[in-house]
Parts: C-alpha cells; structure tokens; sequence
C-alpha cells in the first residue's frame, strides 16, 4: 500500500470513528453534542471551515415536497401578490461579515436597555475594523473560525476605545442545533441568526445552493412559529404572516433562461425556500455585498418574480423539539 492510499485510508478511518463517537453520545444524551454535517448524503453549508449549522438543521432542509400552509392565500396577499421581489444586495448593497481567528482579541459591549436583558453578553471578538451594514439597522457580523461561533449585532456603533454599542445582539454555535431561548430577539427581530440567510455571491457562482433565505415582509404577526423565537409586532390579524413563517417559489415557476448564478437563486428558492425573519419592505431577500454581482441582472431578474409566484410552507411536521432546530 502505498503511503499516498494510507494516508486517505487513515482519513476516511478518522471520519467514520468520528461519526460512531457522535452517534452514541445522541443515544447516550451526552451534552455538547455536535450534531451531523451530512444527512442522507446531503452536506451542510459550509464558510470559513465552518458549517452554517448541521446539515439536518432546518435552515439547511428541503421544502419543495411539503405540504402547503392552509393560510398560505391570506399571507401572501398581505405581503402582495402583485409586488415584485427585490435582491437586496450587490456590488455595495447588503449586510457585510467577517471572519477572524480563533485568537482575535474581544473587546466589550454594550446593549441598550430595550433588548439587553434578551442579548448575549460580552466580550465579542470583533475587529477595530468590521464591516457595518450601512442605513438604520447596521447590523455587525463576524465569523470566528475554529470555534464556528457567530457574533452579530444589530444597531452597531464603535466607541473610541474600540468597544461597540449595540441595541442587540446574539452568539451562535454553528455546529449546534441549539436555538435562543423563546421570547427572546437576537440581531434580528425573529430571533435568528443573519449569517445563514444571506444570498452569497460563492454559493450561486457555485451553482448549487441548500439552504433557506432570510426576507422581510412590512406587516407581520404579534406571533412566531418554528424555528423563529420573538415576534416584532402588535397586530393580531391571523391573516399576517408570523415570524419564522417559510415560502417556496411554486414549482410551476419557470426558471429557464435565467444567468446560471441567479438560476441557483431561485432553485434555492424552490428546494429550501425563504424565512421571515424582519420587518422590512415587502418581499425584499437579503444577501451579502460582494464586488463580483451584476447589479443590472440581479435587478432584472427579481423583478420579474412577485408575491403570487411564491406558496406559503407548512413546516411544522419537521420539528423534533421546539427548542431545537434538528429537523426531521
């Protein structure tokens, strides 16, 4: 055998013991467990070395075979049939991130007094030079690698001192399944992570993308379903969509034609679909700056998607525990 075919044999050894390790602590209830990062052959989303939660999370599942949500009509017509998708993102536009080492120094935060007692205390590991989400919500998130622990932040401001003020913020463990405690808002109003969510410009390229999106939607529910953790809202109106709610581009949605980075889009639209995760415009989906989209043909192309082509997604009969975003 040659010292080339035992390296790779030591190496799929390695991984298979792995695999075997994970599963008993499952059945043994041992904690600290990361949970898998293939799941019927199908493998988590991946940056930096990290996976964008397991692969059996619910961000990273299909919903193109579920059933439709019975107030599926209802919610889209208050969201707009008639109104035309937005990519919000580009060039410039859209929520920006960063990745640092597993060593980057962490410097204090500190939250304001509406959603402090909901937020994740520091120190967070944020550079002297992270990237801020331009506009009102200034959003900040950062990426360690190593740990795959997400830090974000909404309402961000650097002090002089390097530390930042924020009106909320969350840490998340990418290779978890665990979820915020329920009530609770992170940098986003549903309570979910932004980072998993967003369109980015290497996953299209790519051509295959599996994982949901995160979109806002102007009016929504004083209410929120799973996977979401907090509602941003005062209206009872059952036919508003809540918080968490999933869509799906309807397959009958011809997507021939399209530029094969922006074909990946809407397939990922169709297989994993969107989250409402914010209030925000209506039917506007959130990606990630990046110098290398086409401006003129992610706007083209959106608009010529709208309300009516989506469904609304009755997901609950994935959910293991309401506490966990393992899906079956």
């Amino acid at each position: 055998m040659s010292a080339r075919i035992r390296r790779v044999a030591l190496a799929i050894l390695a991984l298979f013991l792995l695999a075997v390790a994970a599963a008993a602590q499952a059945q043994s209830g041992g904690g600290g467990l990361y949970l898998p990062l293939v799941v019927n052959g199908s493998s988590a989303p991946w940056l930096a070395g990290c996976p964008m939660f397991p692969a059996d999370n619910i961000w990273n599942r299909r919903v193109d075979a579920l059933p439709v949500h019975p107030r599926s009509a209802a919610y889209i017509n208050s969201i707009g049939p008639g109104v035309a998708l937005h990519a919000d993102f580009g060039t410039i536009y859209g929520i920006p991130y960063t990745t640092v080492p597993a060593g980057q120094p962490k410097v204090g935060i500190r939250f304001g007094p509406e959603a402090g007692d909901e937020s994740d205390p520091g120190p967070y590991p944020i550079p002297p030079d992270a990237p801020v989400e331009g506009g009102s919500d200034r959003h900040v998130l950062v990426l360690q690698r190593d740990t795959c622990l997400l830090y974000e932040l909404y309402a961000a401001e650097k002090q002089p001192d390097d530390s930042w003020t924020a009106y909320s913020g969350a840490v998340f463990d990418l290779r978890s399944n665990a979820l915020r405690p329920a009530t609770w808002t992170s940098a986003d109003a549903a309570g979910l992570p932004i980072l998993p969510g967003l369109v980015r410009y290497d996953e299209a390229a790519g051509g295959e993308i599996r994982h949901a999106f995160r979109f806002t939607a102007q009016r929504t529910q004083k209410a929120f379903v799973w996977p979401a953790r907090h509602y941003a809202s005062s209206s009872t109106d059952l036919n508003l969509p809540p918080m968490g709610q999933r869509f799906r581009l309807k397959a009958s949605v011809n997507i021939d034609g399209y530029p094969p980075q922006i074909r990946a889009i809407f397939k990922a639209f169709k297989e994993y679909g969107i989250i409402l995760a914010d209030n925000g415009s209506n039917w506007y989906i959130t990606g990630a700056p990046d110098s290398r989209w086409d401006d003129d043909a992610l706007v083209s192309a959106f608009k010529s998607l709208h309300g009516s082509d989506f469904e609304a997604v009755d997901v609950s009969g994935l959910m293991i525990d309401p506490d966990s975003g393992q899906a079956r």
